[in-house]
């Protein structure tokens, strides 16, 4: 089947920044004074601005992606090119040291781990589930989440913040996906970290948890890390410190669907995020679509600054989940933002915060469905019929079923330039994808005139592309890694792993490095696919790996391995 790859143009909207007048939304039954009692930590991303020519070896990893392009490449060097990870004690279920091979430590984590771990200031973030607190006293399970903040050096658990399950959400809403636990990135910024939780609400942390004092504004960590109704517990050192939180629920109106899945950007004094805005549980309608998709905050207080205007919510089918990016196009700084529409975004970042929240200002849009994805013989594809489960759905799950997607990937910006690659829930199954190459200087409606090149020889994705020394790496659904020109998007290879791929590639020390269901490869980088090893980890890797000071962190469903190289 051939795929039309002519443009959709939507109205040029280039506005200024009214006064916000947000709509609330059908309001949430949660009694917000037991609410405090149990939300927290867990899921974003984002530091300081770097630009990836600027990036410097032995450096920290403090935001999903490294740094505010998001291009996953690091300067590191004399990494590993094999590893092992050892075998697991079946009583402890802890990794027997012995028996691994360039692992500097290994710390357990519970059954889930979707985001990717951060390092700053000599400190390791990772998000995952709160199985691990099946067994402790001070706590119990409660199907939520947890953030591990974890000695670099070491890996000995410096604190950590515990995330009970939210209940009391309305009947329509599906977020039954908080046991996934936190599925984004802490930001780290100086002595704070921040992080969207696995109950949807966005948290600000002291880096040195309750180990220097309990500091406010938000003192209520007793409470907050036990579900409602459960007694308060005695605070220790090992317990994290919040700052202050944010509930883009209870206060905008959004409905998470799925999971609550972002990593913060920082910029200033400012947080960007996306909120997970999302349908109901039948899959039928998007319950509140005047919900903002993108919001600001500011970092100091947690202050609503700025959100979209730009009612996406009208036109996605289910949900929002691509964290945002950052570059300097023509002397201003842009936020780019793959909406769950399908269209990617820029806007002006906000310099400072006004009085009063207001709009962001749009400089352009970029349909990424172009008409042959979403009309069959003149007539709309039903976005669903491309979900393999769907009785009705004529997608066989073999790669090829054309029809609309969202953008879950987040755009990366290299060289005045936006990329960005299509996909869909991976529960939905595999299905045509199409990567892009924005031209990021224009504005307006750009689908037309933006368009440096596509390629639609890729598969659906959740991926987060890498671009190094002129060549891009994405890894699609069905576990193939495509390498191209990134000048020309001319294929130089694709290389089939063999087993569902939800991370994007690392490229770092001359090497590309993935995460797949089955096993954790190592390529050589270069236009030819040449591979170094491949590891079997025990459980699927479905993160990015990250590099910091000379370490590799590689992180399954259950385990995160510092890799060092030692021979």
């Amino acid at each position: 089947m051939r795929v039309d790859t002519s443009g959709v143009h939507y109205p040029r909207t280039i506005g200024g920044s009214p006064t916000l007048k947000m709509s609330p939304g059908p309001r949430s039954t949660i009694d917000r004074r037991g609410l405090c009692g149990w939300l927290c930590l867990a899921c974003v991303v984002l530091g300081l601005f770097v630009f990836p020519a600027a990036q410097a070896a032995s450096a920290d990893w403090p935001q999903w992606g490294g740094h505010d392009a998001r291009n996953l490449v690091s300067d590191e060097r004399g990494l590993a090119d094999s590893f092992e990870p050892g075998k697991r004690d079946p009583e402890t279920r802890d990794i027997d040291a012995s028996t691994t091979r360039n692992v500097k430590w290994v710390a357990r984590l519970g059954s889930a781990a979707y985001g990717n771990p951060t390092v700053a200031g000599g400190r390791v973030f990772v998000g995952t589930d709160d199985r691990l607190l099946a067994t402790s006293s001070r706590f119990k399970r409660a199907k939520g989440g947890l953030v591990q903040c974890l000695d670099e050096a070491t890996g000995t658990l410096l604190w950590q913040l515990v995330i009970p399950m939210r209940t009391n959400v309305p009947d329509d809403v599906w977020f039954t996906h908080q046991r996934l636990g936190v599925c984004s990135s802490p930001a780290v910024d100086g002595d704070r970290a921040y992080v969207v939780t696995s109950a949807g609400d966005i948290v600000c942390l002291d880096v040195h948890g309750q180990a220097n004092g309990n500091d406010g504004p938000f003192t209520g960590e007793a409470t907050y890390m036990v579900p409602p109704g459960k007694d308060p517990i005695e605070l220790t050192d090992k317990d994290a410190d919040i700052i202050w939180r944010f509930d883009p629920m209870d206060e905008l109106g959004v409905r998470y669907h799925d999971a609550a899945s972002c990593s913060v950007l920082i910029h200033g004094d400012m947080l960007y995020t996306g909120t997970s805005n999302g349908c109901d549980r039948p899959h039928k309608r998007i319950l509140n679509p005047d919900a903002p998709s993108l919001i600001v905050l500011d970092k100091r207080a947690g202050r609503l600054v700025a959100t979209d205007n730009e009612k996406i919510g009208h036109r996605m089918p289910h949900c929002q989940w691509s964290p945002p990016s950052l570059g300097q196009v023509n002397g201003k700084t842009l936020i780019f933002f793959g909406g769950g529409d399908g269209v990617v975004y820029a806007f002006e970042a906000v310099a400072q915060a006004s009085d009063k929240p207001v709009y962001l200002k749009k400089v352009w849009s970029y349909d990424g469905n172009p008409p042959g994805f979403k009309f069959r013989d003149g007539k709309p594809i039903p976005y669903y019929e491309g979900d393999k489960r769907k009785p009705y759905s004529t997608n066989e799950n073999d790669g090829r079923f054309l029809g609309p997607n969202q953008i879950i990937a987040t755009p990366v910006f290299y060289n005045n330039r936006v990329y960005v690659a299509m996909g869909q829930d991976p529960a939905h199954g595999r299905g045509r994808g199409l990567l892009h190459a924005i031209d990021a200087t224009q504005t307006g409606d750009i689908t037309q005139s933006g368009c440096v090149w596509k390629y639609p020889d890729i598969e659906r994705t959740l991926s987060t592309v890498a671009i190094a020394d002129g060549l891009l790496y994405a890894a699609d659904l069905s576990g193939k890694l495509h390498c191209l020109d990134a000048d020309t998007g001319k294929k130089h290879y694709v290389f089939d792993t063999g087993a569902e791929t939800w991370g994007g590639p690392l490229v770092a020390d001359g090497k590309v490095f993935l995460g797949t269901k089955q096993h954790f490869w190592i390529l050589a980088a270069g236009p030819e696919p040449k591979v170094l090893s491949k590891t079997r980890l025990g459980a699927p890797a479905l993160s990015t790996p990250i590099a910091a000071n000379g370490v590799l962190y590689v992180t399954s469903q259950r385990y995160l391995w510092a890799v060092e190289k030692k021979e």
